[in-house]
């Protein structure tokens, strides 16, 4: 299995709009996807700014490919979520899991 972790951030005026942009579903029709198992959301005060962390699980980087495209460490950030942010991870990061409950 592999995380695919990624940051986001916003004004804490914006937070509650950006999340709600996350509910029920990350992206439109992404639990579709072969290779997909889920998205946990988190969120924190960071200071003057609210961090948001998501946190995707796919079933192998094949899978990740299948979504993000074959340059698959790049952020995929819909444009209509970018203007709650004020700043975001371009990249995301991918780990294999090597131990879960």
């Amino acid at each position: 299995m592999i995380v695919r972790i990624w940051h986001g951030y916003a004004r804490p005026e914006n937070a509650d709009l950006y999340e709600s942009l996350l509910k029920p579903e990350v992206l439109p029709g992404i639990s579709k996807l072969q290779g997909y198992r889920g998205t946990f959301f988190a969120r924190r005060d960071v200071g003057p700014e609210v961090e948001f962390v998501t946190i995707m699980l796919w079933e192998s980087i094949d899978a990740v490919k299948a979504f993000a495209g074959s340059n698959y460490d790049v952020a995929v950030v819909p444009e209509e979520r970018r203007r709650f942010l004020s700043r975001w991870d371009q990249r995301s990061a991918h780990y294999e899991v090597i131990s879960h409950p």
